[in-house]
């Protein structure tokens, strides 16, 4: 009964579509794309959060400049969820599918299914080690190194540190390997803790794992947050213990409500390394499309990161994505998948 329940649910999801009237087609575009009506499906393991948010704007932009009908859902979480969502997609026969996040072991067998359906997959920030199957990465490597090499410079190559981290997710796990490169590469950097959970209140939960380890390490002065959520949970920890001035917060990722959290005075959060997710969201969009249409974006597609420190945003004057994006013009765009029958996202 609860699982039919769910399944109905999940599958009155996929058939929302959006409002606006299939496009007419686009002139010299390749087939399908050419007549119009290609329905596409996007889902996310996460459930919520600006960096979600902004990944989805950049879905529906791409989306909408393709004339493309993008069905969005959200796991929340739950891998069972996102299985059967894909599922569900797969049944109602859409034109491709893009996979945002999630556990690769448990959606290597259901995205293989769609591929046997002959139905097109792009995966961002999850592996599904399938050669049929595009990578849209963000250089995660690029990203830790960039945050971590900031620590180093400014901190110094001594200190006590920590990581927020949950092992079982691919860029989670790319960036938290970087962290223990650099504490081979500087053995001054010391490891004193590693904590972090992936739930549907991760800021809150990190809290209060953070409220922990701040007391049972009294010498911890750099946190690495390999992503946004994790370092909001920290910096909430921080600012309630009052050690803003001795702890500081280097993260991955960013958002409007990042930067001002960045911002605050006194925050610890002092440096982030990030792409732009509506650009995430946009070039997905774009390596999906070429797949449908029986061109390859290659097997895998890169969108270089940039680092923003909190100097910075203060001294460019900038609070928001938009501002961040006319300011580092880097930020705002990537070559990643484009081709030249792709409209441009507006």
């Amino acid at each position: 009964m609860g699982k039919k329940i769910l399944s109905l649910a999940l599958a009155a999801g996929l058939t929302a579509l959006s409002s606006g009237a299939f496009a007419e087609g686009i002139a010299g575009a390749p087939a399908p794309f050419d007549k119009g009506g290609v329905k596409i499906a996007v889902i996310s393991f996460l459930g919520s959060g600006d960096w979600l948010q902004a990944f989805e704007a950049g879905v529906k932009r791409q989306a909408e400049a393709l004339g493309v009908e993008a069905n969005l859902s959200q796991a929340r979480n739950d891998i069972n969820a996102q299985r059967e969502l894909i599922q569900q997609a797969i049944n109602l026969g859409v034109k491709g599918i893009v996979i945002n996040n999630g556990q690769p072991e448990a959606l290597k067998d259901v995205a293989q299914a769609a591929l046997d359906a002959g139905i097109p997959v792009v995966a961002y920030d999850v592996n599904l080690d399938n050669e049929k199957i595009p990578q849209i990465e963000q250089s995660d490597a690029d990203m830790a190194r960039l945050v971590l090499e900031q620590a180093v410079k400014e901190q110094g190559e001594t200190f006590d540190g920590g990581a927020v981290y949950v092992a079982g997710f691919a860029p989670l796990d790319r960036r938290y390997a970087v962290w223990k490169d650099f504490g081979k590469k500087y053995p001054g950097i010391k490891e004193v803790a590693t904590w972090g959970v992936v739930n549907d209140s991760v800021p809150a939960s990190v809290a209060d794992q953070t409220k922990a380890v701040l007391a049972a390490n009294p010498t911890l002065s750099v946190v690495f947050t390999p992503w946004d959520e994790f370092a909001r949970g920290v910096k909430l920890a921080i600012d309630e213990a009052g050690v803003a001035d001795k702890v500081k917060i280097y993260g991955v990722d960013i958002s409007t409500s990042d930067i001002q959290a960045m911002l605050e005075p006194n925050s610890p959060w002092v440096a982030t390394a990030a792409t732009n997710p509506a650009v995430v969201g946009e070039v997905s969009v774009r390596a999906l499309a070429q797949l449908i249409a029986g061109q390859d974006p290659g097997r895998s597609v890169l969108i270089q990161p940039t680092l923003v420190t909190k100097k910075d945003l203060v001294d460019n004057n900038i609070k928001t994505i938009e501002e961040l994006q006319d300011k580092f013009p880097a930020f705002k765009d990537s070559d990643a998948a484009k081709a030249d029958w792709i409209p441009t996202a507006k």
